[in-house]
């Protein structure tokens, strides 16, 4: 926090220091320094002002004045010439018609102050000429063809020199070659000349750059003549012509060769005894000339040209000899002294030859009776100065190639240090780099320089520039923080606070890879890297050290690069830059674009021979991947026009390839190469190639026999392809006869087949069998015979003498004796053994008869049948079969396999249980492999580990038993046959009190639970949890109270814990239950039965009442009816003078029963009351079919109900609609749908 006390902070990042020349601040007196000056050669443009700068600085400000050629220049006497305010700067004005010459010569500009006067160069005004080439008549030239020509072009002098080409009437450049070429001078040199060379417009053009002007020469015409033989010879130079020249070269310079020869040489330069500079020489027009720049004296030595051809080689010596104009090798500076000081100022020049020094002072010659100044050669010495003898020196520099000119003053102040460096500036720098703090002051006596971070500075770490700069080796993180200068000499002292921060450097620490990408894919270059976190970083990348293309496939993120699509031109080196305000660190990969290689061209063919023919090709561009082979198709146009076959492949290093043809083919060739990334494109087709037909070279291959019926013999073979034929017509001619009964062969001719049938044949008998290729040029070589077989019929006899062992429960052992070899009539492939379990002998299994069958080899006579089920009887029949299918069975053998071993109980529970006693619930195994004879109890303490026997029960009336004391626990079970135990399943602990508190720590865990149903929309969804091992389950399920309770559907469960059964058939009940099943298809585990029943209607009903539009319509009716029993019971009230009463006058008096005043209720009559109310009313008449048929009196029932048989009271109420229905109503109940308004009883 010191430095905010300290003043504003200002920021300078360091990047470099350079030690500059003494200034001393504007607010002090200073003599004139000269700031800005017109160059020593000042060439205008005669069209524009001219505009002569000098400018100066110094306090007081300088006056300025002229001279031309020496003599002063009166500004006031020409108006055309102006002076700036302020400024020595001269503006000539020619633009009302002066000639820019009146003004040529040579100007100097002086500025003065009291202190002193300083001097600029001499400059030299000359104005820019661009001169037209003089009238001449140009002869046009004839040669000879292989000889040399120069046309001389001979520009007129301009200044500056102008630039020469050459070009056509239509201003097209004449191309050069290393036949042809300009010289330096402008000349135009044909090394050997070519009729193409004739033409009549070869015109050299200049070029004036200050005034932008063209001047051309007369065209040039050339004829070169073809009449004579050209002999070729060694080279020859045309210029220079002898052998040894010398050249004297000031920097800059160029050196210069052409030669002359046939055929055009090549050039090559050397320098004796040294090496060319590679970094300043250059090789150009075509390596005839050689440019050297920045010449200096260890370019000078001998430099040979060497100019060969097939024929020899000549060369050329230039000794070059390097001369300089003068060159500061310490230019005089500034100097302020205090009064009674002594200083120097130095004037060191080189050149050569070397330069002359000359001192003036204020301009003028210094006097040589000073004391206090003393001359010695480059050196001016002062001693004792006094205040006024402050003054500028000029150094002159010169020899024959030019002139050095320098001010340097001397300053004599008395003046208190100050430090120019701006407070509180802070110097940032990378970790482990040097770091410079700078404290510039100035003072006079000049002042010393001390450096504070908490106390003095010394020792190695730090280095103390004379100019009062700290440089510390290297920077570390502890060298951060404030730094002062102290500025000290006579007259006073000042100090500046500076600070340094010192930062991590910028690494990268993930660069670029080199990537090989197949064009068209996407390419990413990573690039991560880490900096300082107070800078801000800027990551750019270069490709091939440019800018990257201007193109969107381009895509830079925050840490990678990411190119699609890429193209060939993409390839290149790209590089990652992490740039921060101080540092940098960058990385570079490769990209190496791929892709298939180029179609091979240029195919042609060579030797071409009956059965062969030498193919060569150029090989297409390898596109970065080199070419692994080339494969070689053909087309034969004759047989498959349009199809290519591969022919052959040659390794990548071969374009040549001798390829063996066949008879009768119209070849045309292609070429395919292959790298990395695939095959090319084909190359274009050779020219076509026809071969002559000839007899066939072989005979078809895998030829075989076989019968496919018990009397015949199918022949076989793999036919030849158009180019096996070898020519027209072809066929093949089939022969066979019976091994060891015929001798002669018996043959036929077919064609366009691939098989042949004989019939007749004997039953299974060898034949020998050939098939020969023939065409219209002969038969095709003697084929080799081949065995096959007429066909098989099936076994005439069944295996005798089979008998069965039953080795256990689950495992029997046949035997058989084999049928005879003669009633197989084919070839034994073996014997089968079918079985079946017959049923049960227990009354309880539920397996079904399910046929199996075992297969044994030919030389076996018995085997053995594994898995069967216990305690059941099995039927088996043997039968031999063959090729052609099984044979006769043999006799049927029963046997019975013992009992087994049974399952494990269908679930273990205790349901029940207290201090004393336990309620034990078990299920029957479900497999029972046997009779079962009862359940054996095991049990075991916490701490045992082996089960100790609690009893066996036997003749269990139930599944159910109590355990009354502490001595009969119902602890794990196991149930046993006549066979063996079952395992025991659980374990618990050996008391009832303590089981009654350890219960929950051992519960049972039986390995089915939760086992429920319900209904979905595609059958019974049947859902459980299952914790067993095995992984078979299936869902079991029988119809209850089936007529065959053994027969349980399965249907296996895919690894979920639910399961739906389709197809129940509605309206019945079915037993389901989860069984899982082992590897040998038993039951392990058996879920509790559960009783499903189908509903008969199985589609979803909708509960009407909920339904919005039914609410609505008895919400209506309601309504209604409420608005007619007002109407009623008003028109009640009006004493009897309502339609109805007035109708029952009419047609008498009916019998009208009263009715008590408690009666008057809706729906609460009783049965005898119900009965009495049903009298016929008087005047009503009951027809004989006893239906009651109304009269007039009942039409008024319309008025206030829905149908006649609607009863009401009195005073007009629907008493019928509310209470119980009538006699006669009564016996159409059953099929009586409520109509809307009795549905409304529940509401009233």
């Amino acid at each position: 926090m010191d430095r905010l006390r300290d003043g504003p902070l200002a920021l300078l990042l360091f990047l470099g220091h350079v030690i500059t020349a003494l200034e001393v601040p504007l607010d002090l007196p200073q003599p004139p320094t000269i700031t800005h000056q017109s160059p020593k050669d000042f060439i205008i443009d005669p069209r524009e002002n001219i505009v002569i700068h000098c400018e100066a600085k110094g306090k007081p400000h300088p006056s300025f004045s002229w001279t031309r050629n020496g003599t002063h220049l009166d500004i006031d006497k020409d108006p055309k010439v102006l002076m700036k305010p302020r400024s020595g700067t001269l503006v000539l004005d020619i633009s009302g018609g002066q000639r820019a010459e009146e003004y040529e010569g040579v100007y100097q500009c002086s500025a003065h102050n009291e202190l002193g006067t300083a001097v600029s160069n001499s400059i030299i005004l000359r104005q820019s000429r661009s001169p037209l080439w003089s009238k001449e008549r140009i002869s046009p030239i004839i040669a000879q063809k292989g000889q040399s020509l120069i046309l001389r072009c001979r520009p007129p002098a301009g200044l500056p020199p102008p630039i020469i080409f050459w070009m056509d009437n239509n201003f097209q450049r004449l191309p050069q070659s290393r036949r042809v070429s300009q010289a330096l001078n402008g000349d135009l040199f044909f090394s050997n000349i070519l009729p193409e060379d004739s033409r009549s417009d070869y015109i050299c053009y200049a070029r004036f750059p200050h005034t932008q002007t063209i001047q051309q020469k007369q065209p040039i015409s050339v004829r070169v003549l073809d009449n004579n033989p050209v002999d070729e010879r060694e080279p020859v130079f045309m210029v220079p012509s002898e052998s040894v020249s010398s050249a004297v070269v000031l920097r800059g310079e160029i050196l210069e060769m052409e030669t002359a020869e046939i055929p055009t040489p090549a050039i090559s330069w050397v320098k004796h005894n040294s090496e060319i500079p590679s970094g300043r020489a250059s090789f150009l027009n075509f390596s005839k000339t050689l440019r050297i720049t920045d010449v200096s004296e260890a370019d000078a030595g001998e430099y040979r040209c060497i100019a060969n051809n097939h024929h020899g080689s000549v060369h050329h010596t230039i000794r070059v000899t390097v001369n300089a104009a003068p060159y500061w090798i310490s230019a005089p500076r500034n100097l302020v002294l205090a009064p009674g000081e002594m200083g120097i100022i130095t004037c060191r020049a080189a050149g050569r030859p070397k330069p002359s020094i000359r001192w003036l002072m204020n301009g003028l010659p210094i006097e040589s009776q000073d004391p206090s100044r003393s001359v010695e050669g480059d050196t001016l010495i002062f001693s004792e100065v006094q205040t006024g003898s402050s003054a500028v020196y000029q150094c002159n520099a010169s020899n024959e190639y030019g002139y050095l000119l320098s001010n340097a003053f001397v300053n004599v102040l008395a003046e208190p240090p100050r430090v120019l460096t701006l407070p509180n500036t802070v110097y940032q720098v990378i970790m482990n780099k040097p770091a410079l703090l700078e404290c510039v002051t100035f003072g006079s006596p000049a002042p010393t320089i001390t450096w504070f971070k908490d106390s003095m500075l010394e020792g190695n770490a730090y280095v103390f520039h004379e100019n009062g700069t700290l440089e510390i080796h290297m920077s570390h993180p502890s060298n951060s923080g404030k730094y002062t200068c102290v500025a000290r000499n006579s007259l006073s002292l000042s100090e500046n606070h500076v600070y340094l921060q010192v930062k991590e450097p910028t690494r990268i620490l993930r660069p670029p890879e080199y990537r090989v990408v197949q064009r068209n894919r996407d390419v990413v270059f990573e690039c991560k890297a880490k900096h300082d976190p107070s800078l801000v970083p800027t990551m750019t990348w270069l490709k091939d050290d440019g800018e990257l293309p201007d193109d969107e496939r381009f895509r830079v993120d925050s840490d990678s690069l990411t190119i699609t699509d890429v193209t060939e031109s993409d390839a290149g080196r790209y590089t990652c830059i992490m740039n921060t305000t101080l540092d940098q660190d960058s990385a570079s990969a490769q990209l190496t674009v791929v892709e298939q290689p180029g179609a091979p061209t240029d195919l042609e063919l060579t030797d071409l021979v009956a059965r062969s023919v030498q193919l060569t090709w150029t090989p297409g561009e390898e596109h970065n991947s080199r070419i692994k082979k080339f494969l070689i198709q053909y087309e034969d146009a004759l047989h498959q026009s349009g199809v290519w076959h591969n022919l052959t492949e040659v390794p990548g290093t071969k374009t040549t390839a001798h390829l063996k043809l066949s008879p009768y083919v119209h070849y045309s060739f292609r070429v395919l190469a292959l790298n990395n990334v695939g095959f090319s494109r084909p190359s274009m087709p050779s020219r076509q190639y026809r071969t002559s037909p000839a007899a066939p070279d072989e005979n078809p291959t895998e030829v075989k026999g076989h019968g496919t019926e018990h009397n015949n013999l199918v022949i076989t073979w793999k036919p030849l392809t158009p180019q096996q034929a070898n020519g027209p017509g072809l066929e093949y001619k089939v022969m066979w006869r019976q091994q060891g009964i015929e001798t002669y062969w018996t043959s036929v001719s077919v064609a366009n087949v691939s098989k042949f049938v004989v019939s007749g044949t004997p039953t299974f008998v060898p034949y020998e069998v050939m098939v020969q290729a023939l065409n219209d040029y002969g038969p095709g070589p003697k084929p080799g015979a081949v065995i096959g077989y007429s066909g098989e019929d099936f076994p005439s006899a069944a295996p005798g003498d089979v008998r069965v062992l039953v080795l256990n429960s689950t495992l029997a052992e046949v035997r058989w004796s084999p049928v005879p070899l003669e009633s197989v009539r084919g070839r034994l492939q073996g014997y089968k053994v079918h079985y079946h379990c017959e049923r049960s002998l227990h009354r309880h299994s539920s397996h079904y008869n399910k046929q199996s069958t075992e297969i044994f080899s030919p030389n076996k006579t018995s085997g053995k049948l594994p898995d069967l089920l216990p305690y059941s009887i099995y039927s088996l029949r043997v039968t031999a079969f063959n090729g052609r299918g099984e044979g006769p069975t043999s006799a049927t053998q029963r046997f019975e396999t013992p009992e087994g071993v049974p399952s494990a109980p269908s679930f273990f529970k205790v349901s029940t249980f207290d201090l004393d006693s336990l309620m034990l619930e078990w299920g029957p195994p479900y497999e029972r492999n046997g009779r079962l004879t009862g359940y054996t109890f095991k049990y075991q303490t916490g701490e045992e580990t082996c089960p100790f026997t609690l009893g066996t029960l036997t003749a269990l009336p139930a599944n159910k038993r109590d355990a009354h004391s502490n001595d009969d626990l119902g602890f794990p079970q196991a149930y046993a046959t006549s066979q063996n135990l079952s395992p025991s399943r659980v374990s618990f602990t050996d008391t009832v009190p303590q089981l009654y508190h350890q219960w929950w720590m051992l519960p049972v865990a039986p390995a089915f639970g939760n086992v429920s149903s319900s209904m979905s929309k595609d059958g019974e969804l049947i859902s459980w949890q299952y914790w067993g091992p095995e992984k078979l389950l299936y869902v079991e399920y029988i119809i209850d109270k089936s007529k065959n309770p053994a027969y349980w559907h399965k249907e296996k469960v895919n690894g979920s814990q639910f399961h739906v059964l389709k197809g129940l058939k509605k309206g019945l009940a079915y037993k389901v239950r989860v069984v899982a099943r082992g590897h040998d298809d038993r039951a392990v585990h058996h879920s509790e039965e559960l009783l499903v029943k189908v509903s008969a209607m199985v589609s979803p009903q909708v509960d009407i009442a909920t339904q919005g539009w039914f609410i609505g319509l008895m919400s209506a009716i309601a309504l209604l009816i409420l608005i007619l029993l007002i109407i009623c019971f008003i028109k009640r009230n009006k004493g009897g003078k309502y339609p109805v009463k007035e109708k029952e006058d009419a047609h008498g008096d009916p019998e009208i029963q009263p009715m008590k005043e408690d009666d008057i209720t809706f729906g609460e009559y009783s049965e005898s009351d119900f009965d009495e109310d049903h009298k016929p009313l008087k005047g009503s008449r009951t027809p004989s079919g006893g239906t009651d048929k109304r009269d007039g009196s009942d039409d008024s029932l319309v008025d206030c109900g829905d149908s006649g048989d609607t009863e009401f009271s009195e005073d007009g109420s629907f008493i019928g609609q509310y209470s119980g229905k009538s006699d006669r109503d009564t016996t159409h109940d059953s099929s009586e749908l409520l109509s809307p308004v009795n549905a409304m009883n529940s509401f009233v």
